[in-house]
């Protein structure tokens, strides 16, 4: 077995699999990771903050800008990982697997920050599109593993540090003739050291070693060119719902800019939210309460209070956002009608299910361009887009600016 695994090793090693263009791609993956773990986090306790958690409403864009790149350094890093599994290929056939307890530390980890990287950027992907083809919550699964690849990231960079130190520079790794400096046998092509075997393994190792070595038909050059394009098509071809500059482009968005009712994309239409009778009948009241106190609104009677408009964006988490003008009434306008000035407000929707009941954390609810909106780009708001009454707010992710508003209630 080992013979055997040793002469698959060989016949993968290429100038390509070097360690330097491992610990390459891998510095740019890392990264990759890491910013879409803290932007994510950043998402997550937006819509789900610990005890005594504050968020800022400034710039009013925030979240569009890192729910953005949340969702464009994801979709960077599926060809970078494809990239840096091509380049580490020949170690699937190391054997044993393990020599030591570290060496069994470091494939245990490796192991499961591949598996739960492929899951990860998959299921992120398909989650743009708004399609679950599995049995298990979407974020909560999105979240926890999160936490596996870090954690499996953070063993992984540890044990493989000294390679990762000795190949980081380029000019730690070139020699003088312009070339990778060679570091002996092994080490200059990943899986190029293999053990002398015996018997028919043997002769046929014998023979390729004495085979004419053919020139790599892959570079190392070639590989990072091929990595490095697919990336930049991949984000180029995608960021244009969510980035105006590139929507011309925008090949693999799920969203395009302006296409929708209002010149505003729509995740949820009021059919699908089984809201269509509640949010056209003429009935239709907004409570806003504060303990015994509370006050009844028709939308006659929020067309009469002061009217406020702003510019702000909606962003989703599935990483399209698009700006447009609001008109309503200011949040904290309602709250003081109840004595509720610098509360949270707890916002309640006609629909059911998840996100019927959001909370506006005090520093929102405060905040002059939060609006119960009644217009969007100087039209009465669409029934998809959360007529008769919606919620707008800076800094908020698209699922927290809750549509067919039924009551606000002070905290």
């Amino acid at each position: 077995m080992r013979a055997l695994f040793a002469l698959a090793r060989g016949s993968l090693a290429s100038a390509a699999r070097h360690p330097r263009t491992a610990v390459v791609l891998g510095r740019l993956l890392g990264t990759g990771f890491l910013v879409c773990f803290a932007t994510g986090l950043y998402s997550h306790f937006l819509q789900d903050p610990l005890p005594g958690m504050a968020f800022l409403t400034r710039p009013a864009s925030l979240y569009r800008i890192t729910q953005g790149l949340h969702v464009a350094t994801g979709i960077a890093c599926i060809p970078l990982l494809l990239g840096k599994l091509y380049t580490v290929f020949p170690l699937l056939f190391a054997w044993p697997p393990a020599r030591t307890v570290a060496g069994l530390l470091e494939r245990a980890s490796i192991a499961l920050f591949v598996a739960s990287s492929l899951v990860q950027l998959a299921t992120g992907l398909v989650n743009t599109y708004q399609w679950y083809p599995w049995p298990f919550p979407f974020r909560q699964v999105h979240y926890a593993l999160a936490w596996v690849i870090v954690a499996s990231l953070a063993i992984h960079i540890g044990v493989k540090l000294p390679i990762i130190t000795r190949w980081w520079r380029r000019r730690d790794s070139i020699g003088p003739d312009g070339r990778l400096r060679p570091v002996g046998t092994g080490e200059g092509r990943l899986g190029s050291r293999e053990p002398r075997a015996s018997g028919v393994t043997g002769v046929l190792q014998r023979w390729i070693e004495r085979a004419p070595a053919a020139p790599d038909a892959v570079s190392r050059r070639t590989v990072l060119g091929a990595v490095g394009v697919a990336t930049g098509a991949a984000v180029v071809l995608s960021v244009g719902q969510s980035l105006p500059a590139l929507a011309a482009v925008n090949v693999f968005g799920p969203r395009q800019q302006r296409l929708g009712p209002q010149a505003l994309p729509v995740n949820k239409t009021a059919r699908a939210a089984g809201v269509v009778g509640a949010a056209t009948d003429p009935g239709w009241v907004l409570t806003v309460r504060s303990g015994r106190r509370s006050r009844v609104l028709t939308r006659t009677d929020l067309l009469t209070l002061p009217q406020t408009r702003v510019t702000l964006p909606i962003a989703c988490v599935e990483g399209w956002s698009v700006s447009a003008d609001w008109r309503g009434v200011r949040v904290a306008d309602l709250a003081a009608l109840v004595g509720a000035t610098g509360r949270g407000i707890t916002v309640r929707s006609l629909q059911r299910g998840a996100y019927a009941t959001t909370i506006l954390e005090p520093e929102f609810a405060a905040d002059p361009l939060t609006l119960v909106a009644l217009e969007l780009n100087g039209a009465p708001l669409d029934l998809d887009h959360g007529y008769p009454a919606r919620i707008i707010a800076p800094a908020r992710p698209g699922v927290l600016q809750t549509k067919w508003l039924s009551s606000l209630e002070a905290r």
